[in-house]
């Protein structure tokens, strides 16, 4: 810019001297300046702005008084080249009558901008680098421009770690629209440079390896590291470098400094991460003092501190075991669940003695606080009593932290909501010791639609099938309520066909009352359901002939069966208890039918109570990452051969099991643990035994265990267990006649280890990443059992939450181990699988 503004003074100093005959008639001698009075300025060129507002801006002005030549000229220049407008300005003497002189203002605009676009990036990368630009059409282009769009652009790349970033910026003249221009931006930002190594100086007591490990997302490159890239990223460092301090803190060092820092590029892959710090003294725990206490004493506060005179002087436990310990009580907690809401805890450094630190804690109890109102907001679907049936936070009711902790998770586990958007607004009243709470939910999709595709018995077998899952039966006949229908009343209603046709058709529906009677938690279910199978066949050309002069013969089995169950939440031994008593009744009717069965022809009956003990602690049911879940199912028929004094060992199998009896146990365990960040390791173990009464009947043809593959029925038959396991086919893990038909397992177990990494946990789309483990087997015989005879495969797969289709999953496994005639060692394959099917 100063350099315009000297090149037009020079341009017109030249002018006037080469030029002095027309000196003499304007009247101005510009050898020997002289004051003047601006009589008139006008404004001329090609440009857009307002005259008024260009003189304005110049500071000029009609009757003010200026010598020329004289810096007045130059800074009215300078002024409208600061404006950036401008790509030329020029200001001359048209006139001089006396003391009065005339003005003219040249100027000629810069070139607009007509539209501009972003090459060699992704659409979606290209529209944030949009929103940082914030070009629009119109914009004055100035070298300026250019310059400080291509250095937000290369920034945007540099902190995500893309040092070799280079961005081009192309100028096009806009023929369609006058002084116009076009830009177009080419980015190339190469690769991301990885760290080589990290160098730490001046650390003498904390070992190298303790900083490394302190920085999550700084990592050197190694091969075998999988989770975290050792890709540099300045904004992840910036966050790992308090990381570092935080560790020093917590090892006592708590005057330790990062001196500086620095990197050097070894290449253009590759850099050097250069770490100084300064440890200074370690320190340790003094004397503990509480003052202001008088609700509790300062033993019970101390056992809850669990600080020591002598400790290492962790600021981190102290903070923990102050405000906020998420592996036990604090005394914040022990307080605030007391309906202490105002308490507040402030620690102090009373005194410093060489490396022993005294300690203060000052506390201020303040009054307990009742619970005044209630309410919920951003619920737009559920009803209100739907909600505050869950919360455990009640008017009149002292405040407790607890509660609404726990509230949180109840409201996580009915998946009507954003479980990220959850959030509690407490609103104290210090005037008269009461607390308004507000709880705010955002509404998801909870309807679930299931349309797939399975595999049994050689066809394909499509599967249909709604859940709604907030639904409203007390408003179905409510033409207003139907949203497309009528839902917020947290009932769940589900309706599901399968089919392949003539071969096979399958039909049942349930429904659950979570509330029965809207004042207790006692979950009320009832399901029916119908299916048919049979070789194609139908009855009307049972017993004829086809053309070729065969005989037709149906083959089918036909199943009915209903259920009612009610489940209940329990109070001891905690309240994550719950338990689940049932009813079920299934007919079997076969009809010649072709199978493993003892019998091909006959009717069978299954009256049988189930009763499940279960606790489960887990937070976020779609992607867990603390918690458990622990299942205990027992299911049994009446001894019916205890009652009466048959000889069941005389009996054909069709009349033996007319009415079937056998006991039935089941074991789930399930545990989720945090390793590292998102990282979430999984554990689970399953068992499963089907029982006899009465040895002269034996064990039952149905109830049984059928272990492998993804765990898709494709047909749901005679009660059995479809057990999934990754890396062998489907039931392949399942005993067998000599025909090779497979009979089912009257015991099974297996065993999942699986680390899992979250890609997003958006809930309209929560996706993660998971290797596992996994190891099994299924038995006929429980003298044949043995829990370390077990088949083993390992391998990846993702999961794929979307609230219409429920949890969708793909993997790939491994099997370890032959199984003869169907699959050898070290053979992999894909599973898909619905809703969990696999697990």
């Amino acid at each position: 810019m100063l350099k315009n503004i000297v090149l037009t003074t020079l341009v017109i100093f030249l002018y006037t001297i080469s030029n002095a005959q027309v000196d003499k008639v304007i009247g101005v001698d510009y050898r020997n300046p002289r004051p003047y009075e601006i009589a008139g300025i006008t404004v001329s060129g090609d440009f857009s702005a307002s005259v008024d507002n260009v003189i304005s801006v110049s500071g000029l002005r009609i009757g003010q008084s200026i010598k020329v030549p004289s810096d007045d000229i130059s800074g009215a220049i300078e002024k409208l080249y600061s404006n950036g407008l401008f790509e030329q300005v020029q200001i001359s003497v048209t006139s001089v009558q006396g003391n009065f002189i005339y003005l003219d203002i040249y100027l000629q605009d810069r070139p607009r901008l007509s539209k501009y676009s972003i090459k060699g990036i992704s659409k979606s990368e290209a529209d944030n680098i949009r929103e940082k630009l914030n070009l629009v059409r119109g914009d004055v282009v100035s070298p300026h421009t250019i310059m400080s769009s291509k250095r937000i652009i290369r920034t945007h790349f540099v902190d995500k770690g893309f040092y070799n970033t280079t961005v081009d910026a192309n100028q096009k003249t806009d023929s369609t629209s006058p002084n116009s221009i076009t830009l177009d931006f080419v980015i190339n930002r190469g690769k991301k440079l990885k760290i080589k190594e990290i160098v730490v100086d001046g650390n003498t007591q904390v070992e190298d390896k303790i900083i490394h490990r302190s920085m999550k997302n700084t990592k050197e490159k190694h091969i075998y590291r999988l989770f975290k890239a050792s890709k540099f990223i300045p904004s992840e460092f910036d966050k790992d470098k308090a990381s570092i301090m935080d560790k020093f803190k917590e090892l006592g060092y708590r005057d330790a400094t990062i001196v500086s820092d620095s990197i050097a590029f070894n290449d253009k892959k590759n850099l050097t991460l250069y770490l100084n710090v300064n440890e200074g003294n370690k320190y340790y725990f003094g004397d503990v003092d509480f003052v202001g206490n008088s609700k509790y004493s300062d033993k019970q506060l101390n056992e809850i501190l669990h600080i020591k005179k002598g400790d290492i002087y962790n600021q981190k436990v102290l903070e923990s075991n102050l405000y906020m310990n998420m592996n036990g009580r604090d005394i914040s907690s022990l307080y605030m669940d007391d309906g202490y809401l105002f308490f507040s805890v402030t620690p102090v450094e009373k005194r410093v003695d060489n490396d022993t630190i005294d300690i203060e804690i000052q506390i201020y109890e303040g009054k307990q606080a009742t619970i005044n109102k209630v309410t919920v907001v951003g619920n737009n679907r559920t009803n209100d009593y739907v909600i505050m049936r869950e919360i455990r936070t009640k008017p009149g009711q002292l405040f407790s932290r607890s509660d609404i902790m726990r509230t949180q998770r109840e409201l996580a586990q009915l998946r009507y909501f954003n479980n990220e958007k959850l959030a509690v607004n407490p609103k104290p009243n210090p005037a008269d010791g009461t607390v308004d709470i507000e709880y705010v939910v955002e509404e998801t999709s909870t309807d679930q639609l299931e349309l797939s595709g399975g595999w049994g018995l050689g066809r394909l077998v499509g599967t249909l099938g709604v859940s709604f899952n907030n639904f409203s039966i007390r408003n179905i006949f409510n033409g207003e309520s139907y949203r497309p229908l009528p839902t917020g009343d947290g009932q769940k209603l589900s309706i599901r066909a399968q089919s392949n046709g003539i071969y096979y058709q399958s039909y049942n529906m349930s429904f659950t009352e979570p509330w029965l009677g809207g004042k207790k938690p006692n979950a009320l279910s009832f399901s029916v359901f119908h299916s048919v199978q049979t070789n194609g066949i139908s009855r009307k050309l049972d017993g004829t002939t086809n053309e070729s002069g065969t005989l037709l013969s149906r083959e089918a089995m036909q199943i009915t069966g209903v259920s009612l169950g009610l489940g209940k939440r329990l109070k001891w031994p905690d309240d994550y208890f719950s338990l689940y008593t049932s009813l079920s009744y299934q007919h079997y009717s076969l009809d010649d039918y072709f199978s493993s069965y003892s019998f091909t022809s006959g009717n069978s009956n299954n009256l049988n109570l189930g009763i499940v003990l279960s606790r489960n602690s887990v937070f976020d049911p779609i992607y867990p990452t603390s918690g458990s879940e622990v299942a205990l199912s027992i299911t049994g028929t009446p001894p019916y051969s205890l009652f009466n004094n048959k000889d069941y060992s005389l009996m054909e199998d069709s009349e033996k099991y007319k009415w079937l009896e056998y006991h039935k146990w089941k074991f789930n365990a399930t545990w989720y643990t945090k390793l590292a960040g998102k990282l979430v390791f999984m554990t689970r173990t399953k068992f499963g035994l089907l029982g006899m009464y009465n040895t002269d009947i034996g064990l039952s043809p149905f109830e049984r265990f059928y272990l492998g593959g993804d765990g898709l029925s494709g047909f749901a038959l005679d009660g059995r267990e479809i057990i999934g396991m990754r890396g062998y086919g489907n039931q392949m893990l399942t005993p067998r006649t000599g025909s090779a038909a497979t009979i089912g397992g009257t015991i099974y177990t297996k065993y999942t280890f699986e680390l899992r990494y979250p890609i997003s946990t958006n809930p309209m789309a929560t996706i993660f990443l998971l290797s596992f483990m996994e190891a099994g087997n299924t038995w006929l015989k429980f003298s044949e059992f043995d829990p370390f005879e077990v088949k083993r495969s390992a391998g990846i797969g993702v999961r794929i939450y979307l609230p219409m289709f429920g949890l969708l999953g793909l993997d790939y496994g491994v099997g370890f181990d032959e199984i003869p005639g169907f699959q050898q060692p070290f053979q992999g394959q894909f599973h898909f699988s619905i809703n969990s099917s696999i697990d």
